[in-house]
């Protein structure tokens, strides 16, 4: 009987699909699946439309990896992040041209609506105001104004505006100009650096971790996203973090992480091993909320040249207590550390910050002031002196790595990178000085300094303001 009855059941379900026209007659089309492409019939407005096809038809790529994004299946076009307003100074006008051409489809005035090419932290924030608040206050949204405030470099002109150009700002950020053409200015743009000061008065660019156009969150948690600009000789974190058993488990089972998991809901363990830079730096983990703010769960600012607490650095103080984000960053820890574990971590640290400011930094700064006052050194320009170069690069590289490379446990950048070097460098550095001091000789000036032709002049649209 209960046999008889599921071939009745059965049958049933065969003629209702075939009357409802999911299975057809023998010569219909196969229920194959289709080749990835947008469909644009879903609640868009023709002028969003015609982007789309234009671009399509012009930029593939750009068409392809928009297609594929989160933004595409939520249905948020072109429009909805590069529209502008009427008489906004930052208006593409040479996007217009594309409205009166016939060899692309809606290529039509009636379509024509003002464009910005420049998306800013602004135009994301009317859909993530809570990242972009965050964002606005961390280093990396500031970093201009700290390049500015810590940078020999810039202040003394001691390299050319196109070195900047090239390297410098392709990190740090341009301070966006429109020419007299009202055009964006081609010496400050395209550029996508983490400072970028934009037109409309927002900081940074987002598509320096999320790249366009697919805006990726999993991109943004891959240790990849941060090495564009952490690396070298000076901050490599990257490099650090590839020698670390963080990274060296990353690279085992990357494979394995779900990095495409829900904002909000990477979870340690779950979707990944070891953690990468975001997970530590932005994610959350059990009760700590994520955030843009890298400056957070920092409890000792080791970019600086001394050695101090965040909310002491006096470029950007970040406004938070050191003791309150150092206990946020041991609650990521406890994910997979125990409490003894990270109490000896974090003691190992502040050893490491101490013999750094106190054996190393301080005595060469020290030195470094008699040296100037006594007139051995001329204060005119930096690096024009031996001497000053080395003192730089004594807390800029060897300083920066030993304390990074305790920071992010990797022994061979404390050590060889670090420490052994800032003994190297401090020891020549010590004996040069105190030989001047002995003698009474000058130092060596580079009259000669190579295309040392850089503006000197602040950022008015940043420094004016302060």
């Amino acid at each position: 009987m209960r046999q008889k009855f599921i071939f009745i059941a059965v049958g049933l379900l065969a003629v209702g699909l075939v009357l409802s026209g999911t299975i057809g007659p023998v010569d219909a089309q196969p229920n194959f699946a289709k080749v990835k492409e947008y469909r644009i019939e879903r609640s868009i407005p023709p002028e969003a439309v015609a982007c789309i096809e234009c671009h399509k038809a012009t930029n593939p790529g750009l068409f392809d990896d928009w297609a594929r994004s989160r933004h595409a299946n939520a249905n948020i076009t072109c429009l909805d992040c590069h529209l502008a307003q009427p008489g906004d100074s930052d208006v593409a006008k040479g996007h217009e041209k594309y409205y009166g051409r016939k060899d692309l489809p809606y290529g039509e005035q009636k379509y024509k609506v003002p464009i910005a090419a420049i998306v800013t932290p602004k135009d994301c924030s009317r859909c993530h105001p809570d990242e972009v608040t965050q964002y606005s206050k961390s280093k990396h949204a500031n970093t201009i104004e700290i390049m500015w405030k810590l940078d020999p470099w810039l202040n003394k002109g001691m390299n050319s505006d196109n070195e900047r150009k090239t390297g410098c700002f392709n990190c740090h950020g341009t301070v966006i100009e429109i020419d007299a053409n009202g055009t964006v200015d081609p010496t400050t743009w395209p550029n996508t650096g983490v400072g970028r000061l934009n037109v409309d008065g927002s900081k940074g660019s987002c598509t320096s971790c999320h790249t366009r156009h697919r805006f990726s969150v999993a991109e943004a948690r891959m240790p990849e996203a941060c090495d564009q600009c952490h690396l070298g000789p000076d901050h490599p974190q990257i490099e650090i973090f590839e020698e670390s058993k963080h990274g060296t488990m990353y690279h085992a089972y990357k494979d394995e992480y779900n990095f495409s998991a829900a904002a909000g809901t990477w979870t340690p363990g779950t979707d990944y091993r070891a953690p990468t830079c975001a997970a530590c730096h932005m994610s959350g983990s059990g009760k700590v909320m994520g955030t843009h703010d890298v400056t957070e769960r920092l409890s000792w600012e080791t970019q600086a040249p001394l050695t101090v607490r965040p909310q002491d650095f006096k470029p950007l103080p970040s406004g938070t207590d050191w003791k309150v984000e150092r206990e946020k960053m041991k609650n990521i820890c406890r994910a997979c550390h125990g409490d003894s574990w990270i109490n000896d971590f974090y003691n190992g640290f502040d050893k490491a910050v101490e013999e750094y400011s106190e054996v190393y930094f301080k005595p060469a700064k020290a030195k470094l002031g008699e040296l100037y006052e006594k007139g051995l050194l001329d204060k005119t320009k930096f690096f024009d002196e031996r001497l000053e170069v080395e003192f730089y690069e004594l807390w800029h590289h060897e300083g920066r790595r030993a304390r990074m490379g305790v920071m992010m446990m990797a022994p061979d950048y404390a050590w060889w990178h670090g420490f052994y070097e800032c003994k190297l460098r401090f020891a020549n550095y010590m004996e040069e000085a105190n030989h001047l001091i002995e003698t009474g000789q000058k130092a060596y000036i580079a009259k000669d300094f190579p295309n040392a032709t850089g503006d000197t002049q602040k950022p008015p649209k940043i420094f004016d303001k302060k």
